[in-house]
């Protein structure tokens, strides 16, 4: 039986490449240290689940693979080598901080059989009841949406509503969404709050970012489907310091669809 959702409000954040990286070539312990930082110091009002890429990224520190011809095959080894260290880097970063994290592999399919979808619901509230924050990733050896489709954004939105969250928060380099005039003029101004997903994509622009395999339209996409389930969205910058908390707190600019 389905352990229940603890009396906590329940937070997804989602974590792209250039946020861990704080758009280098090199994932920041710095960073995964702020993010736990933040969790350790708000674990008695909410609980966390994290979906993270960066495996690539990490890989990248450290080999140089030789291609067999196919670029994705070679993403998805970078992936296989990558992981690992990732979760390593996790681990060690939230242990210091008192916080026990857990790993998670899933893939696009898991979420089209009723079976796979309650393994996943029960595994996870189990890991949650035990104080285990949950570290999702794609499954990229296996699958190759994340890499091909987008960065985590539609997983972190399919994971979320599975997991009956009450937030979720992508993590990205802006504060948010601009307004697409602001960008043409070089004056970004964050849209604050937004119901209507329609008015957002006629601001977006298709400026996909320089590390992760997303860009705002995936993340836009991502923020319907969880809309119409009735779930709040949030676009932070996650490159910030206290990013978290500075939301939560209305401290600084970010995007709200809800």
């Amino acid at each position: 039986m389905a352990m229940d959702k603890l009396d906590k409000k329940r937070i997804l954040i989602k974590i792209g490449t250039n946020t861990l990286t704080k758009e280098t070539n090199h994932i920041s312990r710095g960073k995964i240290e702020d993010i736990g930082r933040q969790i350790s110091e708000l674990k008695n009002e909410y609980e966390f689940i994290i979906v993270s890429s960066g495996a690539i990224a990490v890989a990248k520190q450290f080999v140089k693979l030789e291609s067999n011809g196919k670029e994705i095959n070679v993403k998805q080894a970078l992936a296989a080598i990558g992981q690992p260290h990732l979760m390593r880097i996790f681990q060690e970063n939230f242990r210091e901080l008192g916080l026990l994290t857990s790993q998670c592999l899933l893939t696009y399919g898991d979420f089209e059989r009723e079976k796979s979808k309650q393994n996943i619901v029960n595994t996870i509230n189990v890991l949650l009841a035990n104080k285990y924050i949950p570290i999702i990733n794609e499954n990229d050896t296996v699958s190759t949406d994340e890499i091909q489709f987008g960065d985590n954004d539609k997983l972190a939105a399919l994971t979320g509503i599975l997991l009956d969250v009450d937030l979720v928060i992508f993590a990205s380099n802006t504060n948010g969404i601009y307004t697409k005039e602001s960008i043409l003029n070089n004056k970004k101004k964050t849209i604050r709050e937004v119901s209507d997903i329609s008015k957002l994509q006629k601001e977006v622009s298709d400026i996909k970012s320089s590390l992760g395999s997303g860009g705002m339209q995936s993340k836009i996409d991502a923020a319907a489907i969880l809309l119409n389930k009735n779930i709040e969205t949030w676009f932070v910058n996650g490159i910030e310091d206290n990013f978290i908390i500075n939301a939560l707190n209305d401290k600084v600019e970010f995007t709200k669809i809800k």
